[in-house]
């Protein structure tokens, strides 16, 4: 068979097909860490006070963290199957450190997940509401176990540490510690697991806006996870931004050429570090054209002083810098998103103040176009980290191109084709199916009380279920009768 696959090598294939399953898989994860904790709130809250809204918003939103758990689980088994077929030499080599975090992630969150799920959905009839409310936290908590130990073996490929090499040339644990709680970990994890609830609060709150939209203003449920998705807004995505700081910071530490890939600094800076806005980048030149930056302030960023040197790209070797292009956009990508969603927050804040939060039609469009945008925000960050660890898929120790299965361009580019459509085929459906879940309206829940958020939800002296009768004539009333 042919070496080239539409004129790609079997290694890009291979990169190809893992960024494809990976992007697929890692949006289902996204909203499920964060829809578990909502669904724990949720069901914590109606413990609690005994407010049946709380039941009924549960009840709406357990059913889509069902399927998408499960779409979860099945893209992530097939992409797991990708480190024997096509990346075995990786597998091989960093078995010996990799392979067993991989395993604890199954024996401690996948089970407690499994073992607690059954409960969460089918038990609350049968088991009461204390324990259903336990099974519902250690699902919740599963999830971000599963989330600290796939983000340590990644965290690992970026920060590599606490091992050695032995004869066979394979990476071998000697500081189990060290390796887990590699430099770049702790700023990954947080990073990460606040941007996964954000990704939640979002879809949370572009359904709440969608159905806001639709006039369904008086339902409880609806008003209810709109407040929440946009309390967490304000809250959280103006934290992430300086979580997300904290952790560029550290990525400058350790992986500095990714750090000036992201800014799209080719040149070397010997009197002030600017921070470039927008512009071009052109590789083969080695400059950014257009260039559209605001003088000296990117060395403060990057807590340097005003009049800080720095090196460019112009000292790293051309076939150590990764694509600078890609990690420059989707870097930017990441950083605007967050902060029209630290805008969104703060616009919901204002309009709560004023007491518009659920008449302010603008907002609530906002909001819907705003729903999907932690999947692209999380999907752009992935891009940033691993595209910015080229060429190294163990960063500074072994090259992607090292780290290939033997396999000829035929193979992989069939495999990768097969992915596309049977992905697009079996997830599609299943997000179509998700789409119909989220807009059945939740059930109304009269609670007889008004709403604190936005005043009263019905004029004084009407009472729901009654109208106004015409007194018959001759009662004494001057209104004539109809």
């Amino acid at each position: 068979m042919d070496s080239l696959f539409f004129g790609f090598d079997a290694v890009t294939l291979a990169r190809i097909q893992f960024a494809f399953t990976v992007a697929f898989h890692f949006i289902f994860p996204a909203f499920t860490i964060g829809l578990a904790s909502f669904l724990a709130v949720l069901n914590g809250w109606y413990v609690w006070t005994k407010n049946e809204a709380y039941l009924h918003l549960f009840n709406f939103w357990v059913k889509i963290f069902a399927i998408t758990f499960a779409m979860g689980v099945v893209s992530g088994i097939v992409m797991s199957y990708q480190f024997g077929t096509n990346w075995s030499v990786f597998s091989d080599r960093t078995g010996p450190v990799l392979g067993p975090l991989m395993a604890y992630e199954v024996l401690t969150a996948f089970f407690l997940e499994a073992g607690f799920l059954g409960i969460m959905l089918f038990g609350r009839g049968k088991v009461g509401n204390g324990l259903h409310m336990v099974a519902t936290l250690m699902v919740a908590v599963g999830t971000a176990i599963s989330a600290t130990w796939i983000l340590s073996v990644n965290s690992w490929m970026h920060t590599p540490a606490g091992y050695g090499i032995n004869d066979a040339g394979q990476y071998v644990p000697e500081d189990w510690w060290a390796i887990i709680l590699n430099p770049s970990f702790p700023y990954r994890l947080v990073h990460t697991l606040t941007a996964a609830y954000l990704t939640t609060a979002f879809i949370v709150g572009g359904v709440g806006a969608w159905h806001l939209l639709r006039g369904r203003r008086a339902n409880h449920g609806v008003r209810k996870m709109f407040s929440m998705a946009m309390w967490m807004a304000a809250i959280v995505a103006p934290l992430q931004i300086v979580i997300g700081h904290e952790h560029g910071l550290n990525t400058y530490e350790y992986q500095p050429t990714k750090v000036l890939a992201m800014e799209g600094h080719f040149e070397s800076y010997d009197n002030g570090v600017p921070l470039i806005l927008f512009g071009i980048p052109d590789q083969e030149a080695g400059e950014m054209r257009y260039e559209l930056s605001i003088p000296k302030i990117g060395g403060p960023i990057l807590n340097k002083g005003w009049n800080a040197s720095m090196p460019g790209l112009d000292t790293v070797p051309d076939d150590e810098e990764p694509p600078v292009a890609i990690v420059f956009w989707s870097f930017r990508i990441m950083v605007g998103i967050g902060m029209l969603m630290a805008g969104l927050g703060l616009w919901s804040l204002w309009t709560r103040y004023k007491g518009r939060l659920y008449d302010d039609r603008w907002l609530h469009r906002a909001a819907f176009a705003m729903g999907p945008s932690g999947l692209v925000a999380v999907i752009a960050g992935w891009i940033t980290t691993e595209v910015g660890r080229q060429p190294y898929v163990v960063y500074g120790e072994m090259l992607t191109s090292e780290a290939a299965s033997p396999l000829d361009a035929g193979a992989v580019g069939g495999s990768l084709i097969a992915f596309i459509v049977i992905y697009f085929a079996v997830f599609g459906a299943g997000v179509g199916y998700l789409f119909k879940l989220m807009s059945r309206t939740p059930e109304v829940v009269p609670t007889g009380r008004d709403d604190p958020d936005n005043g009263p939800l019905r004029a004084s002296g009407i009472v729901p279920g009654t109208q106004q009768r015409p007194r018959p004539a001759g009662s004494g009333s001057t209104q004539p009768a109809e």
